[in-house]
């Protein structure tokens, strides 16, 4: 006998269910990981549809990267309003959700990095907390305005925030229209509307998901540490050349306003190559710098030796200016 008022009541918990017990805030994260691999054995293989997937990481990750990250969290450099939308648009097709969402979460990471406060620190919740569980929970899904006023003044910004599935979903259709296209007029390609999905859009964006989510969580536990920064952030070559220069974590958190984060020659930062050469075509400009006294400090640290965390606290950093075109 059915209880009165169950499905009602049923209904109810999951709406509150901030905690996802009820796993169904995992259900869109967990679809993007099976479409992936289940797709991989459902449709053709093509070099041409790896290719794109390849470019399609690439892309997206210097979108995060350049755009969500140092640009939208750290404003650590200047660019136009026009380029400042596509950086958003852009790392929007990685569907992690909107601008202002990341960037609001992002800002709160750095003022407890590794502290209780902290959403995804591996010290206190653990490594699979940090790396995926915390998205998987309702209560992380609010874009807590106050924390990017510089950025919510900006409409175009505010409707990609809100209407995040529509840059994935783009992306989506296109790849399934290209490959429809490409079957007919280059069959030679091997492509179809359905492994180019899959492999253009599924799997790439899965990589791009565990690349970004890496920086969250490996890089405060593997790699040396060079500054004496309060949380266990550190560098590392692998997780750089992956993400195309986000490894260098433990210079991230000591100086998180400079444009680079590979602060020598030596410490491979793909992002800052490209945000150079951008900014030679006037693309981007006023680039922050590594002030002089870094430098210093990293050179009065003994070779080979980590250094221990200070003690751990709340930090408070600068956010940088907007730009030109506010």
């Amino acid at each position: 006998m059915q209880t009165p008022g169950l499905p009602r009541r049923l209904l109810r918990a999951i709406l509150r269910d901030e905690d996802n017990v009820n796993l169904i805030d995992s259900t869109p994260l967990a679809f993007m990981h099976l479409a992936a691999l289940v797709g991989l054995f459902l449709v053709p293989f093509a070099w041409a549809a790896l290719a794109v997937a390849a470019i399609l990481y690439v892309v997206r990750v210097f979108a995060l990267t350049a755009g969500y990250h140092r640009y939208f969290s750290h404003r650590a450099f200047r660019t136009s309003r026009a380029f400042q939308f596509l950086l958003a648009f852009v790392g929007g097709t990685s569907a992690q959700l909107g601008p202002l969402w990341w960037a609001a979460h992002h800002r709160h990471h750095h003022r407890f990095a590794d502290t209780e406060q902290d959403i995804h620190s591996p010290a206190w919740r653990g490594l699979f907390w940090s790396h995926l569980g915390w998205l998987l929970c309702r209560k992380y899904s609010r874009t807590e305005l106050d924390l990017v006023p510089d950025l919510a003044k900006f409409p175009e910004l505010r409707f990609l925030d809100r209407w995040h599935a529509l840059p994935p979903l783009m992306l989506l259709v296109s790849l399934f229209g290209l490959g429809e296209w490409a079957a007919t007029a280059r069959p030679g390609w091997g492509l179809t509307g359905g492994n180019l999905v899959v492999y253009g859009f599924f799997l790439s964006t899965v990589l791009v998901y565990h690349a970004t989510f890496c920086i969250n969580s490996l890089t405060h536990v593997i790699g040396r540490r060079r500054f004496a920064t309060a949380d266990e952030s550190r560098n590392s070559l692998l997780l750089a050349l992956i993400t195309m220069g986000e490894g260098w974590h433990n210079n991230h958190h000591r100086y998180p306003v400079a444009t680079r984060q590979g602060f020598y020659w030596w410490e491979i930062d793909l992002t800052y190559g490209i945000l150079r050469a951008l900014s030679w075509v006037g693309l981007v400009w006023d680039l922050r710098p590594v002030p002089a006294k870094i430098y210093e400090e990293a050179r009065q640290a003994a070779p080979g030796q980590e250094a221990e965390p200070a003690d751990a606290g709340p930090v408070t950093l600068p956010l940088g200016s907007a730009p030109e075109s506010a």
